[in-house]
This record gives C-alpha cells, structure tokens and sequence, in this order.
C-alpha cells in the first residue's frame, strides 16, 4: 500500500515522501496515530506541488544565507569586557554578546542559536573564532576579539 509521510520516521522515511508498506502496517498504525495519509492519485498531485513549493522556498533561504555569509565572512567583531588587571573577564563571552556585536556594529541579524563558539567560553581577553551556521550546509568562521572596558 502507497502512503504519503506527514512526519518523519525513522528507518522509514521523511516527512511528504511517498513509501510502499504492507497493508496492516498502514492501516493498523500510521494512518490512525497521524503519520501518514493515504496515498490517492489527488493526493499524489498535492504532494508533488508541496514539494515543488518546498523547493522554491529552500532555494530562496539558501541564496539569502549565501549572501550573508560572503556579507560576514572576513569581519571582525569587537566585543568590549569587564576585566581584571590580569586579563581575566568578570563572566564570560556567550553566543549572545556576540550576536549582539554583530547586529551593534555591521547591522546583520544572526540569531544566537546559530553561532557555536570554538571552544568552551571565552574568559580572556584575546581574540578568537566562532563558527556561523546559516543554512545546513552553509557555516560560516567569524573572528572576535574581546578587548578590556
């Protein structure tokens, strides 16, 4: 029996992708828990303009995530610190800082959760390197350097 996946399974399939199953597997279990639908020739057409507008719009976040990344590909952000004497920062620098950084200086919206600081965190005054992710395939490296209010 053809069904039409609405979520993803493991070691099934995707989500809006057409499998074959046996009968009692699709009757019995992903139809009635709302995983899948069954697959009728009106709701194969459906499916295939899901996909085509699905495609459409990866394309579209994946030519803006290009364009930002050649954008912030060779910047440097200066994020300022509370400091001893020694070198230590009072805390530490997070992804937030430096998302915040970013947007105060160059005007570029970078949600936190996108960039993974190399390392742990960031007790010292130097400089140091982030990694961006954009897109699934699109990482970007941005240099930082943490100076001593």
């Amino acid at each position: 029996m053809e069904v039409i996946l609405k979520k993803d399974i493991p070691n099934l399939g995707d989500a809006d992708e057409l499998i074959t199953v046996k009968n009692g597997y699709a009757r019995n279990y992903l139809i009635p828990k709302g995983y899948a639908i069954l697959a009728t020739e009106s709701m194969k057409k459906v499916l295939a303009e899901n996909i085509k507008q699905k495609a459409y719009k990866e394309e579209k976040v994946r030519k803006e995530a290009e364009t930002l990344a050649k954008a912030v590909e060779n910047i440097t952000v200066k994020i300022g610190a509370k400091a001893a004497s020694t070198g230590k920062i009072f805390g530490s620098v997070n992804a937030m800082q430096i998302a915040d950084a970013i947007k105060n200086q160059f005007n570029y919206n970078i949600d936190r959760k996108k960039i993974v600081v190399d390392g742990d965190s960031i007790k010292e005054v130097g400089t140091y390197s982030a990694t961006v992710k954009l897109h699934r395939d699109i990482n970007v490296a941005i240099n930082f350097e943490v100076f001593a209010e």
